[in-house]
Order: C-alpha cells, then structure tokens, then sequence
C-alpha cells in the first residue's frame, strides 16, 4: 500500500462492515495503490484525485462494488461496467460477490481507476441530459393547463428535480397511473420540493 493516509472514517466504517468486510478491505488496498486520496462521503469509502471523485466502494445485499463517477466515460474492454439503473448518466460499477473476484481481478481494477484518473485529468464530463430531453407526459401537461400555480411551481423547481419527477411520471405504463402519481406529488410540488425531499 502507498503510503496514503488511511481515513480513520473509513476505518471505522469497515469496523462496522457486518458484510463485505473482507470484500471492502480487499478494494481499499487496490484503489490506494492507485494513488488516490481516501475520503468519506455518502456514508461510503471515497477515492478522490486532486479533489475530485474517482470512484467509491459501496455494497448492497446482493453484492458489494466500486462505483466510478465518470463511468460512462471509461474504456470498457473486459465488458464489466454495468449501469445501476437506467436513471444513472454518469456512474458506472463493477460488481463482486466474493473476495476472491476482487483478488483475481486486481491488475484489470488498477488499469480500469487508472483510465479514471486519466479520464479526470484530461478534464472529461459526462454529457447529462437536459430538461427538453425529458418529455413531459401528457397527464402533467394538462394538470399545468387545470393548476396555473402547479407550472409555476415546478418551473421554479432545480433542473434535476424536474428531471426526477418527470421520470418518475413517465415510468408508469398507463395514464391513469400517471395522473395517480401526479396528483400524489401536487402538494410537495407546490411546497418546492423535490421528489425525495
């Protein structure tokens, strides 16, 4: 290991571990050999380069993985990078289900948070999409047309959450779903809330 200060944050996040201990210890060592400073944000371990995230050791009970920032942007010759769900532009994981994955995939890791650190340096950015990619379902238009103060409101909205809502809209296969959601979502709208608030 380099001789990276160790977060104690992360230590005790580790101590804590009650899965993926291992797995999580095994990924800290690899992603510190790279060079990258080790932060705590979000509740999980944090690899940064001057200052800007790289990538992040999460776990889920399913399996545990590193999350590249700007994984959209990275080479992808072993095919490993999987996309969490089709809302997420930017991130990308590689996934694990055992130590020994990680323990055989150690060179591969180092060359895949070398291209990120590249990717980083030459200033690269993930194009998101805007607010006009996102079509606004029907169902909301005509509640804009019924509620005046509803467009208002959303308009005044950040960008990504009207982005969320707009997807959250949108995903329901049926109009009548739709308008549910919609009118579910009226009051935190017109209160400036977001979708998670």
């Amino acid at each position: 290991m380099t001789n990276n200060k160790l977060n104690p944050r992360v230590d005790k996040f580790l101590s804590k571990a009650k899965q993926w201990r291992e797995e999580y210890e095994q990924l800290r060592t690899i992603v510190l050999d790279c060079g990258l400073t080790e932060d705590y944000k979000w509740m999980h371990p944090c690899y940064t380069f001057d200052d800007k995230n790289i990538v992040l050791i999460h776990g889920f009970k399913e399996y545990c993985a590193l999350l590249f920032h700007k994984g959209a942007l990275l080479q992808d010759p072993n095919g490993i990078l999987i996309q969490q769900t089709e809302n997420v532009q930017a991130a990308r994981q590689i996934r694990f289900t055992n130590v020994q994955q990680i323990v055989e995939m150690e060179a591969v890791l180092k060359a895949y948070i070398q291209n990120a650190i590249e990717v980083e340096k030459a200033g690269l950015e993930v194009e998101l999409k805007k607010k006009e990619d996102y079509l606004i379902p029907e169902e909301l238009q005509t509640k804009f047309a019924e509620l005046p103060g509803l467009k208002t409101a959303f308009e005044a909205l950040t960008p990504g959450r009207q982005n969320a809502y707009i997807y959250h809209f949108s995903q329901a296969k049926q109009s009548k779903t739709r308008v549910s959601r919609i009118e579910k979502f009226i009051p935190q709208i017109l209160e400036g809330k977001g979708l998670n608030d």
